[in-house]
């Protein structure tokens, strides 16, 4: 079993981080294989319902060209006392340098949520992308889909009403 903070041997480059508060833990996996990497609040704070606030890691990370951060919401905290990320995922690009930030929303309806610093709030993704040239055309090509988009392709019976 891996210790967490540390990389699967030989696996991947190592993430390059810096801390900018010394106070909280190095993010890290808690399984080898997971996918994400948690990441902790740096300040004390409590979300009304409906509210959102922009919060603090303590960290900076330097990705590499052709690879992309993604701030997920941790799955426990959505499922049992509705805290998610409002822009989730949270795109970060290889080229930013500053403090990773995550803006938490309280989606539920009735109980203000406490985080205490230090506690875990969000998980990053480290995926690698395509980063195409933009080539403008005239026309697209066909395809059996076409233009439909939302709720075209169905699956729920509020869907198949034709109004999408």
């Amino acid at each position: 079993m891996q210790t967490p903070g540390t990389n699967p041997p030989d696996a991947y480059p190592p993430l390059r981080l810096k801390r900018l508060d010394s106070g909280l833990p190095l993010p890290a996996r808690a399984h080898a294989d997971d996918a994400g990497i948690d990441l902790y609040a740096a300040t004390d704070l409590e979300l009304a319902p409906g509210r959102r606030q922009l919060v603090g890691t303590g960290i900076a990370i330097a990705l590499p060209v052709g690879t992309v951060g993604l701030i997920h919401p941790r799955s426990g905290l959505a499922a049992r006392a509705g805290l998610s990320i409002v822009n989730t995922p949270g795109t970060i690009d290889a080229g930013y340098r500053g403090e990773i930030k995550v803006c938490l929303i309280n989606h539920d309806l009735d109980t203000p949520i406490t985080i205490a610093r230090g506690d875990r709030i969000a998980q990053l993704l480290v995926q690698r992308v395509e980063l195409p040239a933009v080539l403008e055309v005239d026309e697209l090509d066909d395809t059996v889909r076409g233009a439909g988009g939302y709720g075209s392709s169905g699956g729920h019976a509020i869907l198949s009403d034709g109004k999408a």
